[in-house]
């Protein structure tokens, strides 16, 4: 058996033990890169250290420390009482808002994960307030994120279409934009009407409340989609309409007064902003050093937030990726596809091609997966075969709406910025909805974009 086949065997080997026997998954990963990657890699401790993902462990702690201070001092209950407000008492507009407003930070330049930094714990506060599914929300956040992903200003878009001119390759950038807008919009109108959506219209607006009291039971009608119960759902007023039906109108809690706290938090949550998208800073350093602050002003919320990061979150995925990184040393992905990539059959070469950019990208850097894989796609795109714009815009696509995924890093912090739920069971449905993803998009892609000949 070949080194790199028994790397992939004990990868599925980790998935079934995590499954079947309740292991955090991250500890099995850093056991497995530790044995794989010293008896069959031939690699010494630091070589299995190279793929300890270091970045992003820094922004899972700076990131999850920071909102949950802001949740400790009231901030995340000021901005939800304030994002009701901005869309008049319709909750179901929320999802959208929260989609369009990541997909319009990537789209100016920012990465993808400091938007999703950024936008995922007020979007998922928000969620757990009103009991909209954490799934359906968090989605909208990673799918908006990727839309705006490929424009031709953006990293990705920057990267991919250098790419391509590096390759000699025909290229369009519009084409590439709106391939990964549009897939992207529509993942998202189907996981909206999925996951709790037409609910969220059916249950009209919610109406503002000044008094304690309204924040009853919400009874079950306030259940959206497969929701992990928020434990600030609001109050259960009901009132009879005109054709005898009854609507439901949740309560909005009385807004959260500008103390001190709140102002210092909201003022670095906009510095946190202006510092990734303006000056290129790093999410997680500049998170955990306002974290820091704030914490040094107030130290009783400071004591509560540290309980609060997602510390067993942090070891399954940055267990994950370090195996992963063994994987990448001892050529496993390289392997899989120059091993595709001669296949003689152009059009099953493409999809084929499409599928493990998807399968690695879910665990590793979706720009790197593209980097590799756009290479290897050009000698069956010189014969003329297949479109070179389609194929690139399908590798494109195919490697990113997978960034859903509790292993790559959009996914991992939806899973750590989530609060008031079940970690375990939410784990389970984003990798469950990231093996659909996984499953679908890329024949479909592949059908829509590669099969026609585009360019």
């Amino acid at each position: 058996m070949s080194p790199e086949l028994l790397s992939v065997l004990v990868l599925a080997v980790v998935f079934v033990i995590a499954t079947t026997r309740s292991v955090n998954m991250g500890a099995l990963a850093f056991a497995a890169a530790f044995g794989v990657g010293t008896l069959v890699a031939d690699l010494d401790a630091d070589g299995v250290f190279a793929g300890f993902p270091g970045d992003l462990f820094v922004v899972l702690v700076g990131v999850t420390y920071l909102f949950a201070l802001a949740r400790a001092n009231g901030t995340t209950d000021w901005l939800v009482h304030a994002a009701v407000r901005a869309v008049r008492g319709r909750v179901a507009l929320i999802p959208w808002v929260m989609f369009a407003l990541t997909g319009a930070l990537t789209a100016i330049g920012a990465v993808s994960p400091a938007a999703v930094a950024i936008v995922a714990p007020i979007a998922l506060s928000f969620a757990s307030r009103y009991g909209i599914s954490p799934l359906l929300m968090g989605a909208m956040v990673v799918h908006g994120a990727q839309a705006g992903g490929f424009s031709p200003i953006s990293i990705y878009g920057s990267i991919v279409n250098g790419i391509v001119e590096r390759e000699k390759l025909p290229g369009s950038e519009i084409t590439l934009f709106l391939a990964s807008l549009l897939a992207n919009l529509v993942i998202a109108a189907v996981v909206f009407a999925v996951c709790g959506g037409p609910k969220l219209w059916r249950q009209g607006a919610v109406v503002e409340t000044g008094t304690a009291a309204a924040k009853g039971d919400a009874g079950t009608d306030s259940d959206s989609g497969s929701g992990a119960g928020g434990s600030g759902t609001g109050g259960a007023g009901t009132r009879t309409a005109p054709a005898a039906t009854v609507t439901r109108t949740d309560a909005v809690p009385a807004a959260v007064p500008l103390t001190a706290p709140v102002v210092a938090t909201l003022v670095c949550l906009v510095a946190l902003v202006v510092a990734v998208l303006g000056f290129d800073l790093d999410a997680g350093l500049t998170a955990i050093t306002l974290a820091v602050v704030l914490s040094t002003v107030w130290p009783d919320d400071s004591r509560r937030a540290v309980t609060e990061i997602a510390w067993p979150t942090v070891l399954l995925i940055c267990g994950v990726l370090t195996y992963v990184g063994v994987l990448d040393e001892m050529g496993t992905i390289t392997w899989a596809g120059e091993g595709v990539g001669g296949i003689g059959v152009p059009l099953l070469a493409a999809v084929l091609l499409c599928y493990i950019g998807a399968i690695v990208s879910a665990f590793a850097s979706s720009v790197g997966i593209m980097g590799a894989l756009i290479p290897l796609a050009v000698p069956f795109l010189a014969q003329g075969e297949i479109g070179a714009v389609g194929m690139v815009a399908a590798l494109a696509v195919s490697a990113t709406v997978v960034d859903v995924s509790p292993f790559s890093t959009n996914g991992a912090l939806v899973l750590a910025a989530a609060p008031d739920v079940d970690r375990e069971r939410f784990f389970r449905q984003l990798m469950a909805y990231g093996g659909i993803v996984v499953a679908a998009v890329p024949a479909v892609v592949w059908l829509v974009m590669v099969a026609p000949g585009w360019g």
